[in-house]
């Protein structure tokens, strides 16, 4: 494998950015070694600037459920950037991208898009405690939710790789006002809101957490969590910025059975292109500006480009069957449980749907601080032996896999055939 101009491309980023990255997960620090710079991607695979191919399952973290330059993508914001690219100003197309979400989701009665998952999830943040007057919030150890100041707490995903509970510049007044409860944990849950019940403002969650690594709830967590915060006029925010779109079409609550009061979007909805939308009950929503006393503005939101990506990947994924997905995603994790077995590599592979994390441990993973006894050094040395042979591996332990409707059969094989070389 050549890193020949990766690393020089490398060495000429750390003039410019920290850590010559643009987000901290891309800089390797949890596996060592020099970050691949991406030319281009087709489908499952990306090529690097050195001409290495790869059967890629980061997919831009989720957000390309169709692959890399699905031609329908391209074809509609190659249409949409010809009639411009920003305008400041309403158009069509976002109420039409609403109508479609809102029908898919119906807990999402109003919505507001911004240009990111984090903007969504701190605006939905700020809407509840304008909404119910209250201060405090509860978040869950290892759910990652942006990196806005208050949710920077214990927080998964790049924190967790970086080795950091929090946040400098994080002020102890903001941190102090968010509650931090563990993953699945009933009791720990109950205690919170029996103490802070009438200060609480909302909670938020990941109804299948993906930013410590993929942990599944409880079968009975979501709709106690659900009963406890309706009980004490709590409103409960999905982050559904990775689940939305993933698992069928709309967000994991329809499957759930669970009507949270608002939800968070992201990747999916914008094919590929910066977007995020917040919304749920009307009555919450009338609050946002113009209408209410709760401001939040943005001058791309709605961006025509990232509206047409979107509308192009929600129509076609509305006539897509997520069976094929699911099975086929079923067929890697089974297939790699075998292999690590074979080798007598102790393993514990979460999977939802098409998303997944090998867990380099032996004893079940079901929050953040199992999620932490796996071995990262060991994940590191099978990220290295996967991409020396063409497979793009998240850089962090503590990631989701994921597959796409562009992932094939031949690209199962060619995984698996892969990691049976992992030895022991």
């Amino acid at each position: 494998m050549k890193c020949v101009r990766s690393k020089q491309l490398y060495k000429e980023a750390l003039k410019y950015f920290p850590g010559g990255v643009n987000s901290p997960v891309r800089a390797f620090g949890a596996v060592g070694g020099t970050p691949l710079f991406i030319k281009k991607g087709l489908g499952a695979v990306i090529q690097d600037e050195d001409g290495n191919k790869y059967v890629d399952q980061v997919m831009s973290w989720g957000a390309l459920i169709l692959g890399h330059a699905n031609p329908v993508v391209v074809k509609a914001v190659s249409d949409a950037v010809r009639n411009g690219s920003s305008f400041g100003a309403p158009t069509s197309s976002e109420t039409e991208l609403a109508r479609i979400i809102g029908q898919a989701i119906p807990s999402m009665e109003r919505m507001r898009f911004v240009s990111s998952g984090t903007e969504a999830t701190m605006s939905a943040i700020r809407l509840s405690r304008g909404f119910t007057g209250r201060n405090k919030i509860i978040k869950f150890a290892g759910c990652y939710h942006g990196h806005c100041d208050s949710l920077l707490v214990k927080a998964g995903s790049g924190a967790a790789t970086q080795g950091i509970p929090g946040s400098a510049g994080v002020s102890a007044v903001i941190s102090g006002d968010t509650l931090v409860c563990p993953y699945n944990d009933l009791a720990y849950f109950r205690r919170l809101i029996a103490r802070f019940a009438k200060d609480l403002a909302c909670v938020i969650i990941e109804p299948v957490a993906a930013n410590m690594g993929v942990v599944l709830p409880r079968e009975d967590f979501m709709h106690e969590v659900r009963n406890l915060t309706a009980k004490h006029g709590i409103l409960l925010i999905f982050d559904e910025v990775i689940s939305g779109f993933r698992f069928h079409f709309g967000g994991v609550q329809t499957l759930q059975n669970i009507r949270p009061d608002l939800t968070c979007l992201g990747k999916i909805i914008g094919g590929g292109l910066p977007i995020g939308a917040y919304g749920g009950r009307k009555d919450i929503l009338a609050r946002v500006a113009p209408l209410g006393d709760v401001y939040q503005a943005g001058t791309l939101s709605g961006n025509p480009l990232a509206v047409a990506a979107g509308l192009a990947v929600l129509n076609t994924l509305k006539k897509s069957d997520y069976t094929i997905l699911d099975q086929r995603t079923l067929e890697l994790c089974q297939g790699l449980t075998e292999q690590f077995k074979h080798n007598k590599t102790p393993v514990v592979i979460n999977r939802a749907g098409s998303l997944f994390t090998i867990f380099f441990t032996a004893r079940p993973v079901t929050d953040f601080a199992s999620a932490c006894q796996a071995d990262p050094d060991r994940y590191a040395r099978f990220f290295w032996t996967m991409l020396r042979q063409g497979i793009n591996l998240p850089p962090s332990q503590f990631e989701a896999q994921f597959l796409s409707f562009s992932h094939t059969s031949r690209n199962i094989d060619q995984i698996l055939t892969s990691a049976g070389k992992l030895g022991k």
